[in-house]
């Protein structure tokens, strides 16, 4: 937009000496509009066409006047004009050039394929955890309103040379949220064959699209619609219920939050117990659940329950507590 304002001047610039040189033909010569426009365009093109009409002593002065004041007005006019277009185009060159050094240089990153509600969201989330991650969006009206930080490729995601754009086989995940479900089967379909060992997370609205996409290689499937219609359902047979998941899963505006926290061979409590480990004693952290390395869940463990290499920890706590955690589990 700022761009075409840009083009203003210079257009009003040579509507301005067109304009001027008409009527003046008209009120000096008593030429006709057309006589008068075309006399002066060939004035100012400087085609060296023989005159309308002749012209009288007056018109010879106005014409004079009108070659080296107008002709140079329209040919600044002109240069500016062309200049702008050349500026734009060595930005956009060089502004995609930058973007694809950035993108090469992510490892381990996200991509996010669509950028409509649920998408800002999702990258709302992930610029708070400092999380790197690439956006996929088609419209270009939503790539231009987008916040600049944000790193985004303009095309179609279901397009297998996009997706290598956007570093897939580097990537450490993939989230498909957009509004077609056949369009994120398809996306789901060619990130699984770009990229095996990818984590893929998926949109589903319609009824039965869920296996389709988990069939396709999603490895887990999103329905808002179903997760919607279980929130407003509990929240009137279970509010104190929701209340805590509310004020539990909301940490980013409290205190208190519950974060996934992966245990590594670096790990002070490995090989301990959650008692011997001292979590909930010395830090007062709440540990939810264990996931195994191998996918098994534990709810609610024991204090006897043994902290392995490899397992994430679900646990709760204060935005400080959770961080010495974090160290004590080798991160």
């Amino acid at each position: 937009m700022k761009r075409r304002g840009r083009f203003i001047y210079p257009g009003m610039v040579i509507i301005g000496v067109i304009a001027y040189g008409t009527i003046g033909y008209m009120i000096i010569e008593s030429w006709g509009l057309l006589d008068s426009l075309y006399m002066t365009i060939i004035t100012l093109t400087t085609v060296g066409y023989r005159e309308v009409h002749p012209l009288s002593n007056i018109g010879r002065i106005f014409s004079i006047v009108l070659m080296l004041s107008g002709v140079g007005a329209m040919f600044y006019a002109l240069g500016v004009g062309a200049r702008i277009v050349l500026e734009g185009e060595i930005r956009e060159i060089l502004g995609r050039k930058r973007l694809s050094k950035k993108i090469e240089s992510l490892k381990n990153h996200y991509i996010i394929c669509g950028y409509g509600r649920m998408g800002s969201i999702i990258c709302k989330e992930l610029m708070h955890y400092k999380a790197q991650f690439v956006v996929i969006e088609s419209n270009p009206d939503v790539v231009a309103s987008m916040d600049r930080d944000i790193l985004c490729l303009q095309g179609d995601a279901t397009n297998d040379s996009v997706l290598r754009e956007a570093g897939i086989e580097r990537a450490k995940g993939l989230i498909s949220v957009l509004s077609s479900d056949a369009d994120n089967l398809y996306v789901v379909l060619s990130a699984r064959g770009l990229n095996p060992k990818l984590m893929i997370v998926a949109r589903a609205s319609e009824e039965g699209a869920e296996q389709k996409l988990l069939r396709a290689g999603a490895d887990k499937v999103v329905s808002p619609y179903y997760i919607g219609g279980l929130r407003i359902a509990h929240t009137v047979l279970k509010p104190a219920v929701v209340d805590f998941i509310e004020f539990a899963t909301r940490g980013r505006h409290i205190e208190l939050q519950m974060e996934e926290i992966n245990v590594t061979n670096k790990a002070k409590i490995k090989d301990k117990t959650l008692h011997e480990s001292g979590i909930g004693e010395k830090l007062g952290i709440i540990v939810v659940a264990i996931k195994r390395a191998d996918g098994e869940m534990v709810f609610n463990p024991t204090s006897k329950s043994i902290i392995r290499e490899g397992d994430t920890l679900i646990a709760m706590g204060e935005a400080t507590q959770l961080q010495e955690l974090e160290k004590m589990a080798g991160q």
